[in-house]
């Protein structure tokens, strides 16, 4: 079955970057001369998905409103500055027909497995990626056609890995443990949540987007009736699940990728200059700024 469908959840109010997010979804944040989101919808667009669901809150108009089509007013005013404001009309046309946008309202309770329940009726019975809004893994080919490939020979949910080389990182991520059956390709016995370096079952951390089949939502179902007050309800609940259940996990070493979180600030900072870096209109100009930058 071909993968047409992605899920992105942009819901959160994105507190380490306040008092900027206060009204501006965190995903908005640019990089450069794009919100970061928009990065991960070209990614996926890339690979092939033609229907993008995002799962918000009330605060996040400005989303929806990004991959609108332009309103009169901005196209006019771009149509009056001639031949050099073309790019720019051309460019904010083709945000809105990357893909066909739907936007859901998270309910339920906290944590990064609601909102796959909430887009379970638009989903069906089809295998679909889930990605995060903030961050993304630069490779060649993109993470998502990789997780495509792995799927295609393995029929089954498979995760995007990165292999870490801070220590601190056994703090911020998940990760895996089990058998290496192919090059880049482990199948999963156990996923550990944040398990400090002397506990992690490898250095394979799954980060920025995972391949899901369907039977994800039952494994959800049953996480949630475990749920109690106050508790959140998170995918990884339901990845464990499956695999006491028999089910194939799949841990997909993305090659040659390098992985950029910009849900804090360091991380968004270095994001920012990297891509200015190599931003074709910015490139010389701001690398020698930043030489002869004198603090």
């Amino acid at each position: 079955m071909k993968i047409t469908k992605a899920v992105i959840p942009a819901a959160g109010f994105g507190t380490r970057f306040l008092p900027q997010t206060k009204a501006m979804p965190k995903e908005m944040l640019p990089i450069v001369d794009k919100p970061v989101i928009q990065y991960v919808v070209e990614e996926l667009v890339d690979a092939g998905i033609t229907d993008i669901i995002m799962v918000t809150g009330y605060h996040k108009r400005t989303i929806e409103d990004h991959f609108d089509t332009p309103s009169k007013e901005l196209i006019e005013n771009l149509k009056l500055g001639g031949e050099s404001k073309q790019h720019y009309l051309e460019s904010v046309k083709r945000i809105s027909e990357m893909a066909n946008f739907v936007y859901v309202r998270q309910k339920g309770p906290y944590g990064n497995g609601t909102p796959l329940l909430n887009v379970r009726h638009l989903i069906g019975d089809e295998p679909f990626i889930y990605t995060w809004s903030d961050d993304f893994i630069s490779a060649t080919p993109s993470r998502f056609k990789q997780l495509m490939t792995a799927y295609e020979t393995y029929k089954c949910t498979c995760l995007a890995s990165m292999r870490v080389t801070d220590d601190a990182d056994y703090d911020r991520y998940g990760f895996t443990g089990g058998t290496e059956i192919s090059p880049c390709i482990m199948d999963i016995s156990k996923i550990v949540e944040k398990p400090g370096k002397e506990n992690a079952p490898s250095n394979l951390a799954n980060v920025s987007g995972y391949l899901l089949t369907p039977d994800i939502f039952e494994y959800l179902d049953k996480a949630l009736e475990s749920l109690k007050d106050g508790e959140e309800l998170y995918y990884n609940d339901a990845l464990k699940l499956m695999l006491e259940d028999g089910k194939r996990v799949l841990a997909v070493e993305i090659k040659d990728g390098k992985y950029y979180d910009t849900g804090n600030k360091m991380q968004y900072l270095k994001t920012v200059v990297e891509f200015a870096l190599r931003h074709p209109e910015l490139n010389g100009e701001f690398r020698d700024y930043l030489k002869n930058l004198d603090l």
